[in-house]
């Protein structure tokens, strides 16, 4: 009996030898470890990436309404999103409708906001999306409750199984097998609850391995048993690694590791070979979601790229500001085009993504705020210039009905004149008004020419006497006497200059005959330039039929501009030659500087001795 007590004694010690080497014997799980227990790590598959930050309220109320179709739990991180960019364009909504209630005369104090149709129809939808989660909420925490309250229903039958008498060990070891199975079927419990559980839980176990004094053969067949469930776990760990979907891999690794954590030792021979194999796939599934990220870090970096292009790009077409209707409208047009490329870019990362979007908005919004003010200023003056084209209207209308020709004329075509100078006016009203001022004009020269037409039989005299005169000159035979010579010139132009108009068909060749014939004589008589205008200018003087007090009086305060305008160009010239260093370049200045301060001159003598010639008029009279 002695001899059995002993061999009994001997093989409770290698069980507790066993239970307390077990952390030495398999490095990755202790069954021993009073250390609360550590929550898994899992990672749910993510979301599909949305980026609404380019939809307006309507796409994303039917965006919403699409994902109220799906699992509640899978479209958290989507609908916070269009929840937030709903947000912040409704405000702009309702800044909008209180400007505008402002604008119409409101009252601050007075103005209720209210939701319009789409906002009410959109806060309904999210209401029922948040009682979704709370309901699902709720039945998670209490399903927590259902798992805490099963668990420690198991440390109560674990506590029984300690408590009661031996039975076989065999049986003892399969209830004891049956309840740790059990344990690991129920799911989560509440975070506050864990830590006192796992505590309670290993230290029953251990309990149980002192209580029941395993032996050596029955600790034998627990390792094996645990050995062939970790082999499964390695060969589930190396299917995942061919698994195409990244996500789901890891999220199925986590599992694994989960329920390695649950499995006790193995083998202390196998126990490294087992571990670096499972350790080996969990690697390369790492290693495989990394890449993953890194490659759509990648991805959402060069979008990012791409959308500061398009930033880039909107800021060049932006920097100047149209100057036309055509180049308003062609910029809209890019600018829409590159808004729907932008579309068409996927997400960048969410740190960067408010940020770009709101400067390249902000460029779009600029554009067509400008564009606005542009039009609206455009209309203003379409329509002052429409008043002002009615007026011209109305004058050329009281000029038509006039028979004072020639001053009436003269009015006409200033007024013909000014019409050109007004800008445009609304398509709706150029036509129109345009039609309006050319019948007025019409009807005056109509009446005109009716008028004069008797009168043009005249006109064929004329021509007979001004070839007559070129005829003359061309045989005229000029001596050495230059004043004589200038006396004939003189006369020629005197007698050329009294003869009233010739058919307009004529006009031009016949001026131009007899223009070539006195240039040519001025050439033969070596006259300058400067006597040629001089006795131009002294012609046109005392052929002026007009009010001569008032023709000299403007022709001498015209003359007098003219020479102070040169004077004052000659002062900034040689002014600026001061400055100018000494070069190749500056000499090529200098140059002509002196050549525009020699012409400035001769036209300062010019005008003096045309000042002379008004002086010798009115000494005259």
């Amino acid at each position: 009996m002695e001899e059995l007590n002993e061999k009994q004694e001997n093989v409770q010690n290698e069980v507790l030898q066993s239970v307390a080497e077990q952390p030495a014997a398999d490095n990755d799980t202790n069954t021993t470890n009073t250390n609360p227990e550590p929550a898994p790590e899992t990672e749910n598959e993510p979301e599909p990436e949305m980026d609404c930050s380019a939809m307006s309220r309507e796409e994303l109320l039917e965006a919403l309404k699409t994902l109220l179709e799906e699992d509640v739990a899978k479209i958290r991180n989507r609908v916070s999103a269009i929840r937030a960019q709903f947000t912040t364009l409704n405000k702009e909504v309702e800044k909008a409708a209180y400007e505008a209630f402002l604008a119409e005369g409101g009252n601050k104090e007075d103005y209720k906001a209210a939701n319009d149709q789409v906002a009410d129809e959109f806060f309904k939808l999210f209401d029922i999306y948040r009682n979704r989660r709370l309901k699902m909420q709720e039945e998670i925490d209490a399903q927590k409750l259902r798992n805490l309250e099963a668990k420690r229903q198991i440390l109560e039958e674990l506590r029984v199984l300690i408590s009661k008498d031996e039975e076989t060990l065999k049986q003892t070891y399969d209830d004891f097998n049956a309840i740790q199975d059990k344990w690991k079927e129920i799911g989560d419990v509440p975070r506050e609850q864990m830590n006192d559980l796992w505590q309670n839980y290993h230290f029953l176990i251990e309990q149980f391995f002192n209580k029941v004094k395993i032996n050596k053969e029955l600790r034998m067949l627990d390792l094996k048993r645990n050995l062939e469930q970790k082999i499964q776990l390695c060969e589930r760990a190396e299917e995942l690694i061919v698994e195409t979907s990244v996500v789901k891999a890891f999220k199925s690794l986590q599992e694994l590791r989960s329920k390695w954590k649950e499995i006790g030792p193995v083998p202390q021979e196998q126990n490294e070979e087992i571990w670096q194999r499972f350790n080996n796939a969990a690697n390369k599934i790492d290693e495989r979601r990394q890449e993953y990220y890194d490659q759509r870090k990648e991805e959402l970096d060069q979008n990012l790229l791409a959308k500061q292009a398009l930033i880039a790009k909107a800021e060049e077409l932006t920097q100047q500001m149209p100057t036309s209707t055509k180049q308003w409208n062609d910029t809209t047009e890019a600018l829409d085009g590159l808004l729907k490329l932008w579309k068409s870019i996927g997400t960048v990362p969410r740190e960067q993504n408010e940020e770009i979007w709101s400067k390249f908005k902000g460029i779009i919004d600029k554009h067509y705020t400008d564009k606005k003010e542009h039009f609206g200023k455009m209309r203003d003056e379409q329509a002052e210039n429409y008043n002002r084209k009615l007026d011209l209207c109305l004058k050329a209308e009281a000029i038509a009905k006039r028979e004072d020709w020639k001053k009436a004329t003269e009015e006409l075509l200033q007024l013909q004149a000014e019409w050109k100078t007004i800008g445009a006016t609304s398509r709706k009203v150029s036509d129109k008004v345009w039609l309006r001022f050319r019948s007025a004009c019409d009807e005056f020269f109509a009446k005109k020419g009716e008028f004069f037409k008797d009168i043009r039989s005249s006109e064929g005299e004329n021509l007979t006497k001004k070839q007559a005169i070129i005829e003359e000159i061309k045989a005229h035979v000029f001596g050495d006497n230059k004043d004589e010579n200038l006396a004939a010139v003189k006369d020629f132009q005197r007698r050329w200059s009294e003869i009233g108009h010739v058919p307009m068909s004529e006009k031009d060749r016949v001026q131009k005959e007899y223009r070539g014939l006195i240039d040519h004589i001025f050439e033969q008589l070596k006259i300058s330039a400067r006597e040629a205008e001089e006795n131009n200018y002294r012609a046109r003087v005392r052929n002026f039929s007009g009010d001569t007090k008032k023709f000299v009086n403007n022709e001498r305060q015209e003359l007098q501009d003219r020479i102070e305008k040169f004077r004052s160009d000659i002062k900034l010239w040689e002014n600026n030659l001061g400055f100018l260093a000494s070069s190749k370049q500056a000499d090529l200045l200098k140059e002509e500087f002196e050549r525009k301060m020699q012409a400035a001159r001769q036209q300062i003598a010019l005008l003096q001795a045309k000042l002379r010639i008004l002086d010798e008029t009115n000494e005259q009279e």
